[in-house]
């Protein structure tokens, strides 16, 4: 766990000391070799369950591929920001660097931690760089309003969890979970417990986040740059999941009957969403809403509690956080050039720029679930499980993934094909910097297609 925590931590000398010229080099290459070294983390050695380097941080079969995924988004966030953020002075660079380097700190810290406190004050961490991403670098003036409801909605819905949390520890005598995980402490079934209950799980529900107190998440996705938009529908998301699959080994007894209304909210969020996204004209809030949509299939398989729908939701995590923050890039890159967002404005791109159009193919192919990519392996995996517990959540989750369907190929043949419109001639032509981007954020989509048990090898 400390070959990379360390390293990370290093991160901050080498971007306050390094010479403005070699600024982006060097955090690039050395945030590359902490993905690198993350990457040693997949070759699963242990047989207990858990790979203990010291007492509060541990990897296990869930977290490992969260980490992998947190500490190889870091060199792409840097990568993507490059070409906005240089212009501006020196100082403000580093700073920028700074906050996405904390970030992946806090991320590490929060997906390693044994202790359940601890996994709550890194999750609660994680909003200070975030909100200081989305309300500082942000483009339009909504962006402080995006930072108000971002804040406000993480914080109502995670303290009832410290009060949870307080009573478990209260009740248990420990909140380590290496050791709460082969407890059941709720065994009552008064109304104080269900209270307890939904008191663990708003707070994941909210950041995953379930339709219905979602609504700061199109604002939050929208408003930021390009890095805020990645780490957020990449990584931050799946801190929810993570979470809800944290305490969902606790909460057993409780979970079959008050499992209900947040299941059938989940389906419908999907269906929601999901048509909300075929009415969008901005580019950037289509793939918020299309992360809404994912997620809440997550939230879903999670909710029902079998080895399918845990092991679905991981594969569904990893790879709808790759390809999401793909397609963040994307829109980014054409933004960048036509200087909107509205995909009526920036259309008929692929007359322009060829290659880049095989970008966006190959992202929306992966974001509706093509077969054999993992996002499909994910959804079908969570959707017989669904089907398991009740068949009528085919009819939902059907539907869904026709509207998926549907949105991603209005996506694509909205921001590439047709003729370009005469007021976008003279862009300047892509980079190679953008086109590495692409391939660092879809090979291992593909590779991931090759061996699929480096995200469920937990479930055996």
């Amino acid at each position: 766990m400390l070959k990379v925590l360390i390293p990370t931590i290093m991160l901050f000398p080498t971007i306050w000391l390094s010479s403005p010229k070699w600024l982006w080099t060097e955090t690039t290459a050395h945030s590359l070799l902490i993905a690198l070294v993350s990457l040693t983390w997949l070759k699963w050695t242990s047989e207990t369950g858990w790979a203990v380097s010291n007492m509060y941080l541990a990897t296990d079969p869930l977290s490992t591929p969260l980490l992998v995924l947190t500490c190889w988004l870091l060199p792409l966030m840097i990568l993507a920001s490059q070409n906005h953020i240089n212009p501006e002075p020196i100082s403000r660079q580093r700073l920028y660097i700074t906050l996405l380097a904390s970030l992946q700190t806090f991320l590490i810290m929060a997906f390693g931690a044994t202790e359940m406190i601890m996994f709550y004050i890194m999750f609660e961490a994680t909003l200070i760089p975030t909100l200081i991403i989305i309300t500082r670098w942000g483009n339009q003036t909504e962006r402080l309003n995006a930072g108000t409801y971002f804040l406000f909605y993480t914080l109502a819905g995670s303290l009832p969890l410290l009060v949870a949390l307080l009573l478990l520890q209260q009740s248990t005598g420990t909140l380590s979970m290496l050791i709460l995980q082969y407890s059941q402490p709720c065994t009552l079934q008064s109304w104080g417990h269900k209270i307890w209950w939904a008191g663990c799980l708003i707070a994941f529900l909210v950041k995953m986040p379930l339709y219905g107190v979602h609504l700061w998440l199109p604002k939050a996705h929208v408003e930021p740059p390009v890095a805020g938009s990645m780490v957020l529908a990449a990584v931050l998301l799946k801190l929810g999941g993570c979470g809800m699959i944290r305490m969902m080994v606790m909460l057993d007894p409780l979970s079959k009957e008050l499992a209900y209304p947040f299941i059938i909210l989940a389906l419908w969020g999907i269906i929601m969403t999901g048509s909300i996204c075929l009415r969008q004209a901005d580019l950037k809030s289509l793939i918020a809403y299309s992360s809404v949509s994912h997620m809440a299939l997550v939230a879903g398989g999670i909710l029902v509690q079998t080895p399918w729908g845990f092991t679905g939701a991981i594969i569904l995590m990893i790879a709808h956080g790759l390809v999401s923050s793909a397609l963040f890039c994307l829109a980014n890159t054409a933004y960048e050039r036509t200087h909107s967002r509205t995909m009526i404005l920036a259309r008929g791109l692929q007359m322009i720029f060829p290659l880049t159009a095989v970008w966006w193919f190959v992202a929306n192919l992966s974001n509706l679930a093509l077969p054999p990519l993992p996002n499909l392996m994910g959804e079908l995996m969570i959707i017989t499980t669904m089907f398991n517990w009740s068949p009528w959540t085919i009819t939902l989750t059907g539907t869904g993934t026709l509207i998926t369907a549907g949105y991603s190929l209005y996506l694509f043949l909205m921001s590439q094909r047709g003729p370009a419109p005469s007021h976008i001639m003279g862009l300047s032509p892509f980079h190679t910097r953008e086109h590495l981007l692409m391939v660092m954020h879809l090979v291992p989509v593909l590779l991931l297609i090759t061996k699929p048990e480096l995200m469920w090898g937990w479930c055996h």
